[in-house]
């Protein structure tokens, strides 16, 4: 019970949804995902970390990065299915496709100097 309500929780709101679509087939430094949905680094972290609690993503840190992309295949089997549907779900709403194209010119986007400029903030 514990791991569907964690799920249901992280997917309630809209930001997590589009946050964890963003992530679909690669792996974003957290100042990507910062620069992408133009939020506060402390609302983003938040965010990331209730997706990460539920097991809908993975993190990893390197240094002062920390980096995070969808949970794989040592994610339970629900917590597999409901990335799958969450994809399904959400793969022509209109939000979720201007992220991707915003994202796109964002990757161009050296992450060190995504960082200096949110630092300066």
């Amino acid at each position: 019970m514990r791991d569907l309500l964690s799920v249901t929780k992280a997917l309630s709101d809209e930001n997590r949804v589009r946050m964890l679509l963003s992530l679909q087939g690669r792996e974003l430094c957290l100042c990507q995902i910062i620069e992408l949905f133009r939020l506060a680094p402390s609302t983003v972290s938040k965010h990331m970390g209730i997706l990460h609690q539920a097991r809908l993503v993975d993190r990893r840190k390197e240094g002062r990065w920390t980096y995070y992309k969808s949970a794989g295949r040592e994610a339970p089997a629900s917590v597999r299915e409901a990335v799958r549907w969450v994809r399904h779900a959400g793969a022509d709403d209109p939000k979720v496709t201007r992220d991707a194209e915003r994202l796109e010119a964002i990757l161009r986007i050296d992450p060190e100097v995504l960082c200096r400029r949110q630092l300066k903030r």
